[in-house]
């Protein structure tokens, strides 16, 4: 199964989110980059709010491409103990690059949001969207960050995902929705036709759509 670009994902994942569309207390969060185009269509179909939730990995000093875990908004942090081990990285380590990571965490937000604060999570349905997921790290320490801030209801939705990783993240949340979950899976890339990078402005953008939407009603 191939998807032609990140809006017909998006709005495949709408057709299966149906049930929620105009539903009271429904926020659709993307994960930048990619996972934003894929929640725009979704909130746009659901006629939902649309917000970021940052996600990014911590990566082995001196080998940053290698990650040894992840942290998300609201201090969710995800540690692969068998990578640090392997890695032979020091708890001083650790918290040096979670530091680090966080700032930019920070930084990204006030650049997305162009200084709009962040839509409340607390009792309302959240539904979680990338574009796709590989390990599973980065969206664990999402899940873990967005269960701290007590929503009622999580859902996480993406169209593709490994069949091992699904089986994992599932019983994480309250409704995991995975159009695609093969066994043999090398990167999200090899699921789009199109899987061109997102930019920043193109994040700004679709963030600014709904919301200037919102106030015109």
């Amino acid at each position: 199964m191939r998807f032609r670009d990140r809006q017909q994902a998006g709005k495949l994942l709408a057709h299966e989110l149906s049930e929620y569309a105009s539903a009271e207390g429904v926020i659709v969060l993307g994960i930048p980059r990619g996972g934003v185009p894929v929640a725009f269509e979704i909130a746009k179909e659901l006629h939902a709010p649309l917000d970021i939730f940052l996600s990014r990995k911590l990566g082995v000093p001196g080998q940053e491409e290698l990650a040894f875990g992840a942290i998300a908004a609201g201090d969710g942090r995800f540690l692969d103990e068998q990578a640090i081990a392997s890695a032979g990285i020091t708890p001083e380590e650790i918290e040096e690059v979670t530091r680090a990571t966080a700032a930019k965490l920070q930084e990204r937000a006030q650049l997305y949001r162009s200084g709009l604060p962040p839509l409340s999570i607390a009792e309302r349905t959240v539904i979680l969207v990338d574009d796709g997921i590989a390990t599973g790290a980065s969206i664990y320490a999402a899940i873990c960050a967005l269960r701290e801030m007590k929503p009622i209801r999580l859902i996480v939705a993406v169209p593709v995902a490994p069949r091992s990783t699904c089986n994992w993240l599932r019983p994480l949340t309250d409704r995991l929705v995975v159009l695609y979950a093969p066994e043999h899976f090398y990167a999200v890339g090899q699921f789009y036709s199109e899987f061109s990078q997102i930019s920043d402005d193109e994040v700004v953008g679709l963030l600014k759509k709904p919301r200037a939407s919102a106030a015109d009603e």
